[in-house]
């Protein structure tokens, strides 16, 4: 086995490499628990709770675990709709994680979008459809008023609706049209990096593949970098090129999609990847089912030592006892298990 090296050296300055676009240094948010008459703090939910993996520009990162792992949470503190409780988000070689709201829109806000899980209400139910893809526009001092409009009308285009839709309401649109309509809304600014989180899950599966293959086109002419949150472990490999599997907060393992769906090295990653069905080919052999016991822990108390060993088959007794380094045990493969 290679010697280990540590993903990111603390003392490393912030990347300025071109080629990387977001750098997510050691990022926690932790939700307070109040008590009392006083509202006391008396504990605190841990959703995420050491994230580092880094973005190069023009590729897919998929986040992928089980609900409740804080996936959801984090790409809503990359995007600084949550405040960090602490870690760094060096995006294009800036620190954004302490940066106040007046800053982060004179600076990078128009640059990082956001597309929401639900499009049923992600979307003002009061606004047209051309209020809602101009209001980022006027919001950044973009175009004006009839180049406004011919963007609202190549956007449209874009992601596959009818010009003279324009004047129409959320209601009068389909699951997946709406669902192309907040697509359109994150794309008005012209951003570079695009947070997805679970932008299929709440479609029929037909409308799932035209939404991704839509992503996909996009990505390709307008060299968009996507950051793809889901459960879902065949949309993840299909759209991504790098991936990470989360659990109660922390990521169990990184690496590229074919290693990580052909010989993953974490139990838990295992474990999922056991459960995604494989079509009968000759010569190719269906993985064991791997049964988890028990149930996904709470984040107010997470277990000691590893967080995955109250369920892990392979646990021994070191895992109940110290957090496992997060290393690179192969080329571009990062794990945190004391297996390694």
């Amino acid at each position: 086995m290679s010697a280990t090296k540590p993903l990111i050296k603390k003392e490393q300055a912030y990347t300025k490499d071109p080629e990387y676009i977001l750098d997510v240094r050691d990022l926690r948010k932790h939700f307070p628990i109040k008590a009392g008459f006083l509202q006391r703090t008396v504990g605190s939910i841990k959703a995420v709770d050491g994230l580092s993996f880094n973005v190069k520009r023009g590729e897919t990162i998929g986040i992928v675990g089980e609900s409740g792992c804080g996936k959801s949470t984090a790409g809503r503190t990359l995007i600084r709709l949550y405040e960090p409780t602490s870690g760094e988000i060096i995006f294009k070689g800036q620190n954004i994680s302490k940066m106040n709201e007046g800053d982060l829109r004179r600076t990078i806000r128009k640059d990082i979008q956001m597309v929401f899980q639900d499009p049923y209400a992600s979307l003002n139910p009061r606004k047209t459809l051309k209020s809602i893809l101009s209001e980022p526009m006027i919001t950044h001092n973009l175009y004006g008023g009839k180049e406004r409009q011919e963007k609202i009308q190549d956007l449209l285009d874009k992601v596959g609706l009818n010009p003279l839709f324009i004047n129409r309401y959320p209601h009068e649109f389909s699951g997946g049209q709406r669902q192309r309509i907040g697509i359109a809304r994150a794309l008005a600014v012209s951003p570079d990096l695009v947070i997805a989180d679970e932008p299929v899950s709440a479609l029929d599966v037909s409308i799932q593949a035209q939404i991704i293959n839509l992503m996909e086109d996009l990505q390709a002419e307008l060299g968009l970098t996507y950051v793809f949150i889901s459960h879902d472990l065949s949309v993840v490999r299909h759209i991504s090129d790098r991936v990470g599997v989360m659990y109660l907060g922390k990521i169990m393992e990184f690496a590229g999609k074919k290693d990580l769906y052909d010989d993953p090295l974490h139990p838990y990653t295992q474990a999922l990847m056991s459960a995604v069905p494989v079509p009968k080919k000759k010569g190719v052999q269906a993985r064991e089912r791997i049964i988890l016991k028990g149930d996904l822990p709470s984040p107010a108390n997470p277990p000691q030592g590893c967080v995955f060993h109250t369920r892990c088959p392979a646990a021994t007794e070191i895992c109940s006892q110290k957090v496992p380094d997060y290393k690179e045990v192969k080329q571009d493969h990062f794990v945190a298990c004391h297996l390694y």
